[in-house]
């Protein structure tokens, strides 16, 4: 890997080990709660070990000041939920435009298995070429979302979330998220599907022992760590949420301890 990916991917993670929190929600649900005043949330976020936040370009101006050293991931492409079709994500940002934003990394999004795929594996790919043109690491969002996925629960099956990562790692990308399959045995075959690092999506915001669980079962499989979003800006206590994720991740203490150093986050 060329130096400057390895030095840039050090600003947004500690030995390999990755929190990251990605707050580009803005342009897909809207300035919702937790993102309204989003230099509050970013502050509280770094300060409790977010290793990273993530946003898109236009919002650089409010991140930096609030990010107390922390990484900075620039997300380069969108939907929206009230547009045509959620699933079909479009390019905002270059990798230019994201080094001029102050970005350490880029992330793009895929839905493997919809419609769309075609269009966004060649973005991932000409992302990739652009951003390690200049030294910039990629994290891809591979997710399996589509129509054309089958089974009852197929956005959490591990063999299409293997799939999905192993296609990021085939075009290029340096770090992969991807969605929990349920259960730390399942997630191993995921994770075993490329040499690159994973890790995990929050996904829908649930209480808190239940997304703790998941983080833990994540890291237990052998993830490199969270990307989490909605579960810590719209928590009630955002700081003491990531300090819990973060435990986990970087300390690698377990669920009942985590929660604990949830609770006096909360109190202190």
């Amino acid at each position: 890997m060329a130096p400057g990916i390895d030095a840039r991917l050090e600003r947004i993670g500690i030995d390999d080990k990755y929190v990251n929190i990605p707050m580009d929600h803005g342009i897909t649900i809207g300035a919702t709660d937790g993102l309204r005043d989003i230099e509050s949330t970013i502050d509280a976020v770094t300060r409790a070990g977010a290793n990273s936040v993530l946003t898109q370009k236009g919002l650089a101006p409010r991140v930096h000041p609030n990010k107390n050293d922390a990484g900075y991931v620039v997300h380069c492409n969108a939907s929206t939920v009230i547009g045509p079709a959620s699933n079909d994500k479009r390019v905002t940002c270059t990798a230019e435009e994201a080094l001029r934003a102050g970005a350490d990394a880029v992330s793009i999004h895929l839905n493997v298995g919809s419609d769309y795929e075609p269009r966004q594996i060649e973005q991932l790919s000409e992302l990739v070429a652009d951003a390690h043109r200049y030294g910039l690491p990629v994290l891809a969002m591979t997710y399996a979302r589509g129509a054309n996925l089958e089974g009852e629960d197929p956005e959490h099956d591990a063999d299409y979330l293997a799939h999905a990562v192993r296609l990021g790692e085939e075009l290029g990308a340096d770090v992969l998220k991807t969605a929990y399959s349920g259960d730390a045995e399942s997630f191993e075959r995921v994770v075993a599907a490329t040499g690159k690092p994973v890790i995990v999506a929050g996904g829908s915001p649930r209480d808190d022992r239940a997304m703790l669980e998941q983080i833990r079962g994540a890291m237990d499989a052998g993830a490199a760590g969270v990307s989490t979003g909605r579960s810590a800006f719209q928590h009630d206590d955002p700081g003491a949420y990531v300090r819990a994720v973060s435990a986990i991740v970087h300390d690698d203490v377990s669920v009942e301890t985590a929660l604990s150093e949830l609770a006096d986050g909360r109190t202190s």
